[in-house]
């Protein structure tokens, strides 16, 4: 999904507050609010500390995955342009050390995007299972969502599945996965069967209201790749803006920018319990008026019952990072904490909960350019804790993608692309206290 479609589609107002000019004014210094109150960070005695952390990935490498398996090894996943072709590779994290990457599968028939991208998971079954985006026709926006199995570990894998079969030239992506059972895979994805069609016109923003709109599905697969309980669980939600999930104690809980017949596209969950997906609830009304996909989505993560979303907003003309907290597993939220703010603002957010820490992860371009910023709050976001620098990048705009940030044995990994001399990049900092 092109965003530069998207970015035709809305004013130059718009387009500026969504994906964040260049300016000099910087980030908040140790204090952030939320709706009702002020928070204030409380310095403490143990300063972050960033530690380069080698990769296996070749010279030129985009569009990260970083995720924790049941077995508590990290998997990184990663793509590899290769001439005309890309590769999807990946590889694990153990005692220190990266495994040699293996490849999960190439083809010169893939939709590459700086914002939908790949994803890995691994079911406790010990199988691994990975998604990629393939054209379907030859519009420029016809794609779908294909997924493959490994039952050895990534020596070998299944022939790739359509996720969506509805067989049409349309938009299928913004995928998120999660275990569904002890060998099945959960999968949600943003289906534009819907929406007319995936040449540039349709499925950005444009459509009539109410009908043609972009879809939020979801699915599972077995062992056997059979198809399970597909359920359309929103008939209108923004075009192409990341989903996101975290397991909760109460079953999944699935994060998305959802949409209006008056175009506000403000945040929303759903969770599946006893089979059945909850009626979507907003985390917060922001009552964003976007008439045009901010290409911007949530992050979501859970610990138990405590569920953690962090999200951009250009509510009233200010590029805004939010947090909020929920303590029942998604059923109600508390007012936002304000994370970031201005037009520096990028947004494209990560976070991770633990039992004693929030974490929140996000870029920010101003005149000097690009940086990845940290910050860790009381898990009830009460106060903050921490705020660093995690890297300055060389590259502008959206070609950076979407950092990955996963918290593995008491240190907080972070991923991220960057762009040198005109190539992809990825760089990684491990962040221990």
């Amino acid at each position: 999904m092109n965003p530069h479609i998207h970015c035709r589609l809305a004013s130059a107002l718009l387009l500026t507050l969504a994906f964040a000019g260049c300016s000099d004014r910087p980030p908040p210094s140790g204090s952030a609010t939320n709706d009702s109150a002020s928070v204030t960070a409380t310095p403490i005695e143990q300063a972050l500390r960033v530690n380069a952390l080698p990769l296996p990935t070749a010279a030129a490498a985009g569009q990260p995955d970083l995720v924790e398996m049941p077995d508590g090894l990290l998997l990184l996943s990663w793509v590899e342009p290769q001439g005309d072709a890309h590769a999807l590779k990946f590889a694990h994290f153990a005692k220190g050390q990266w495994s040699t990457p293996r490849t999960i599968a190439q083809g010169n028939d893939w939709f590459v995007n700086w914002a939908d991208t790949p994803h890995v998971m691994a079911t406790a079954d010990g199988a691994l299972w990975a998604h990629w985006l393939q054209k379907s026709a030859d519009a420029t926006y016809a794609y779908d969502v294909v997924l493959v199995r490994s039952p050895d570990g990534g020596a070998t894998w299944s022939k790739p599945l359509r996720v969506n079969d509805d067989g049409k030239a349309a938009e299928h992506g913004f995928v998120s996965l999660w275990p569904a059972s002890r060998d099945t895979l959960g999968i949600a994805w943003l289906d534009g069967r819907e929406s007319g069609g995936g040449d540039e016109h349709a499925g950005h923003g444009g459509g009539a209201h109410g009908s043609g709109a972009m879809t939020l599905r979801t699915a599972a697969f077995d062992a056997q790749l059979q198809r399970h309980d597909e359920t359309r669980i929103d008939a209108m939600t923004c075009d192409c803006c990341q989903t996101d999930v975290a397991a909760t104690a109460r079953g999944p809980l699935l994060a998305y920018r959802d949409r209006t017949p008056e175009e506000i596209r403000d945040i929303a969950v759903t969770r599946l319990q006893h089979g059945i997906w909850t009626a979507p609830r907003m985390v917060h009304g922001d009552q964003w008026k976007m008439p045009a996909c901010p290409v911007n989505g949530p992050a979501i993560a859970a610990n138990g019952d405590d569920v953690l979303v962090g999200w951009y907003t250009a509510a009233k003309d200010v590029p805004t990072l939010k947090l909020a907290r929920s303590g029942d597993a998604g059923d109600r939220f508390a007012a936002p904490v304000t994370v970031d703010q201005g037009e520096a603002l990028q947004g494209r957010v990560d976070v991770a909960l633990q039992e004693d820490a929030a974490w929140v992860l996000w870029l920010r371009e101003d005149a000097n350019g690009q940086s990845l910023q940290l910050a860790r709050y009381a898990p009830d976001l009460s106060r903050e804790l921490q705020r660093i620098e995690v890297a300055r990048l060389q590259g502008r705009g959206r070609a950076t993608g979407f950092p990955q940030l996963v918290l593995h044995d008491g240190t907080a990994h972070v991923v991220w692309t960057d762009i040198v001399d005109g190539k992809p990049k990825l760089g990684a900092a491990a962040i221990t206290r």
